[in-house]
């Protein structure tokens, strides 16, 4: 994800600033994380909700079982300000036994629930949606999940993400809390899944998701599209799009399919910017190795997000970033990148808690200001020296990188501030000043060569650094990442962080 307004004269002093103000959150109430005990799953018990203990959400996820796949399907009734129709089944295999079983789910409303193709009873708790089968599940056991319900795309007071009303349509931008605001899942990134996508709308509409197309059916005044994605995707990731679309198809390297979806009105005054896709991809290539998925695309939407955000294989883009003239080309170059480098840091080496996004944003923000540096000549040096200046203030507002502070009671406030983007892009910046160039790059193809489809925490990318710079590097991470104040530059002693004084929030 990254947030809008971006223009680096926005804040002086700090180019690629993003801004002060973060995306609003939607959850006053922190609900304590949960394990899986026996009071909590038998049957007598009141239905209560769980989570997998995200010191951040700790309300996300659900303990007892693994998801190994979703199959959604969604009803468009051909205006965005209705409830969709849907059905969402789940298969996951049980790593506890169970005599319930929470889903995430809110804003929608659901109309039955079965369990192995048996009625289940039901209820509400929080945002679970708490589920009784007929008969437990032992541990081990594979199970099928069957939700019918509506996917409310209405806002509601207090919430936001999930589905995005665009001028013609819809779109979804569930980082990082906002799935279950449109199907029952297991809402964490811990928990991916392979997805079976399924949109039916009116003729005249478009329907596009992440994945590869698996089939297009009419029937009367309505069709069906399919998509499967072929490696596993957190809940956070999942994208469709329904709209007036155009749908333009390109070759990326190695014959790789890259499609975008536009407003079919401004197809041809985008065009420029999606024909940099290609080179930018084998760009990214070059850096730290094969683009991980089966496809990628833009998708641009008539609509007012406050961000970019990087679903997975096709991301998300305001569609002023390319209309409005305020922004330099170089720029939007550069965050372009920022999101296709997520497909690698983010996508598909997700985060094991949301702790880790730094891994996420810091990375893309790397790529970005490489980028910018190598096509359109913005030192990456100055930028960064100019974090380091900002760096002791971030840690102040917003915690370390690795140790981001959490939504407070009564505020809604998310974790992307700037100590997760340009401070996290900081530390790499340490990094390879400390350990040296080569060392660096080749951790950086370890990195996602290793945790390929797979999730991964801080711990992980911090032993690999040691391991591939043949030394101990635990002062240095736990100084840079976790430090209260921002630790001297390697290489820049002259670097000074600004001398400020900043209320925690």
């Amino acid at each position: 994800m990254l947030l809008t307004p971006r223009l680096p004269d926005r804040r002086p002093g700090v180019p690629g600033a993003r801004p002060t103000t973060v995306r609003r959150r939607r959850r006053a109430a922190v609900l304590l994380a949960s394990a899986v005990s026996a009071c909590l799953l038998a049957a007598s018990a009141p239905a209560v909700p769980l989570g997998v203990g995200d010191r951040l959400y700790p309300y996300l996820g659900n303990p007892g079982y693994d998801v190994a796949s979703y199959d959604l399907a969604f009803a468009y009734p051909g205006r965005n300000d209705k409830p969709l129709r849907a059905v969402t089944t789940i298969r996951a295999r049980t790593t506890a036994p169970l005599e319930r079983l929470n889903l995430d789910f809110a804003h929608g409303t659901v109309e039955s629930v079965q369990v192995d193709g048996r009625p289940a009873a039901f209820t509400g708790a929080g945002d679970d949606l708490v589920i009784t089968p007929e008969t437990p599940l032992a541990e081990g056991d594979w199970t099928r999940i069957t939700v019918r319900h509506t996917s409310d795309p209405r806002e509601d007071e207090g919430r936001d993400g999930g589905w995005v009303r665009t001028a013609d349509g819809l779109v979804m931008a569930n980082q990082a809390d906002a799935a279950h605001l449109v199907f029952p899942c297991n809402d964490h990134p811990s928990d991916k899944a392979m997805f079976t996508i399924r949109i039916t709308a009116p003729n005249g509409y478009t329907a596009v998701a992440g994945g590869m197309p698996a089939g297009v059916t009419r029937a009367g005044g309505s069709t069906t599209w399919t998509y499967r994605t072929r490696h596993p995707m957190a809940t956070e990731l999942a994208q469709v799009s329904i709209g007036r679309s155009a749908v333009l198809h390109r070759t990326g390297p190695h014959a790789l399919p890259v499609r975008d979806v536009v407003p079919a009105a401004d197809r041809k005054a985008l065009e420029p910017w999606l024909a940099k896709t290609p080179d930018q991809i084998a760009w990214l290539e070059s850096k730290i190795g094969a683009y991980p998925f089966e496809t990628y695309g833009v998708l641009v939407a008539e609509a007012a997000t406050g961000f970019e955000l990087e679903t997975q294989t096709l991301s998300l883009f305001e569609e002023d970033l390319f209309t409005d003239r305020v922004y330099p080309r170089w720029y939007v170059e550069s965050i372009m990148v920022h999101e296709l480098s997520h497909q690698w840091f983010g996508d598909s080496v997700s985060p094991r808690t949301w702790s880790d996004v730094w891994l996420n944003e810091g990375h893309a923000t790397w790529y970005e200001a490489l980028y910018a540096q190598e096509k359109a000549h913005k030192s990456l040096a100055d930028r960064m020296k100019e974090a380091y200046r900002s760096s002791d203030r971030w840690r102040a507002s917003g915690g370390p990188p690795a140790r981001p502070e959490p939504p407070e009671p009564g505020q809604k406030i998310g974790i992307f501030r700037p100590n997760v983007y340009d401070g996290a892009a900081l530390v790499l910046y340490a990094l390879r000043q400390e350990i040296g160039r080569p060392a660096f790059e080749a951790l950086e193809r370890a990195w996602v060569r290793q945790h390929h489809d797979g999730t991964a925490t801080t711990a992980d990318f911090t032993r690999l650094a040691a391991d591939i710079a043949g030394r101990d590097l635990t002062g240095f991470f736990q100084a840079w990442l976790y430090g209260e104040k921002t630790p001297p530059m390697p290489g820049h002693p002259d670097w000074k962080a600004a001398a400020q004084r900043v209320a925690k929030k």
